[in-house]
């Protein structure tokens, strides 16, 4: 029996002795991007409200009642078209009343003229004393000026009248009107009868604070920033529902003071409005273009995550296929990309997929990745959220944490 069993536990260890070595596992392969330097323009979104081009309220220069109007709410009006009619009768009456009395004071000129020049004869002959023919010179010169005050007057009673009649003082869409036929209106009231706006063209306007202002100046002024066009910059247009308006608009004016409430600088870009899809009032946002970055070193979003501290961070694989963690500075997003001012160089290859449980130091396959289209991003600072597993990436800032 001792003799079996020593044969049997020979036979097991000569067994076990021919099996194969456990296999390594296999490289991971990792998508990597090469960067490279290139001219990226930055933009920046600020909110902002549309305003007509030109704004007129409708006003009577007279009292009266309105016997009717003229016009459509809604509608488009010419500069002249008549809105509103206002009883005229008594201003009718004015100008009858006026016309006679200067037909009137034009009579009595022919009258004090002869007389003037009889007393002139007759003072001659001392028929008349001096007194009565200067008098009589006086009230000829008299006639005249009360004619050239009738006629004034005539003029004022023709131009009460013109105002019975309300016209638009501008070409534009006129808004619903406040007062009916009927309505009792005043010169000088608060209330206007209707708005008229011209929106073939629109303005709008947006601030930007004082402190972005001058971090661009200084940008630019270091040589790390172009400035993009003159006062006449393009601006892109994003309405209330999310969409972009399809006609660009231009800058055309920078205020030249600070709002001290606000600490921001007004500025005002310019849009095409043939459909009228833009109304005043509207609240968008608008797209400026700031400037442009001749040499930018650009890296995909997906490349660039942050450790527990808060830091930027990127995974990139070496001459020798091994990762290496770097800690990197971002600025703005540009297009779905990070503009790293630190941290990388251009040539180098930046692992932008397979960064789960990736640690520096591991032989990885490298391959060319694979970007999918950026969504719509805002030029700012890199945001909070890592990209990748954040422990994965800094094994050492993880049990730090820890």
């Amino acid at each position: 029996m001792k003799l079996g069993f020593s044969a049997l536990l020979a036979l097991a260890l000569l067994s076990g002795c021919g099996s194969e070595p456990p296999q390594p596992p296999p490289t991971p392969t990792v998508g990597v991007v090469a960067l490279t330097t290139g001219p990226a323009t930055l933009t920046r979104e600020l909110p902002g409200r549309i305003s007509a081009v030109e704004t007129s309220e409708v006003r009577p220069q007279i009292s009266g009642i309105i016997r009717r109007r003229l016009f459509s709410e809604g509608a488009y009006v010419r500069a002249g078209q008549v809105l509103y009619q206002i009883e005229d009768a008594p201003y009718r009456a004015a100008l009858g009343s006026a016309q006679g009395s200067l037909a009137r004071a034009q009579a009595a000129i022919k009258a004090t003229r002869l007389q003037a020049q009889r007393y002139r004869g007759l003072v001659a002959i001392n028929a008349v004393s001096k007194q009565e023919a200067d008098n009589a010179e006086a009230a000829a010169q008299q006639a005249v000026a009360d004619v050239a005050v009738q006629k004034a007057a005539v003029d004022a009673a023709r131009v009460n009248l013109e105002f019975t009649r309300i016209r638009a003082p501008i070409s534009g869409r006129i808004g619903r009107s406040m007062f009916t036929a009927g309505a009792l209106v005043q010169a000088g009231q608060d209330d206007a009868l209707a708005t008229i706006q011209r929106t073939e063209q629109v303005y709008v306007d947006v601030s930007q604070s004082a402190a972005q202002i001058l971090d661009l100046k200084e940008a630019i002024r270091a040589g790390g920033l172009t400035k993009s066009g003159d006062g006449g910059a393009r601006v892109d247009l994003l309405l209330p529902n999310g969409t972009t308006y399809p006609i660009p608009g231009r800058l055309q004016f920078s205020e030249v003071t600070v709002d001290p409430s606000s600490g921001g600088v007004t500025l005002r870009a310019t849009f095409a409005n043939p459909d009228g899809l833009l109304l005043p009032g509207m609240f968008v946002r608008a797209r400026l273009v700031e400037g442009v970055v001749e040499q930018a070193l650009l890296a995909p979003q997906q490349g660039i995550s942050h450790d527990p501290r808060g830091r930027a961070t990127a995974l990139i694989v070496n001459a020798q296929n091994k990762v290496e963690l770097r800690e990197v500075v971002t600025g703005r997003a540009v297009d779905g990309k990070w503009i790293v001012t630190s941290g990388l160089k251009p040539g180098e290859r930046l692992i932008v997929d397979g960064l789960l449980n990736l640690r520096p130091g591991t032989a990885v396959k490298p391959v060319a990745a694979k970007l999918s289209a950026p969504g719509p991003v805002t030029n700012g600072p890199a945001p909070g959220g890592p990209t990748a597993d954040p422990a994965a990436a800094d094994p050492a800032a993880a049990d730090k944490g820890n």
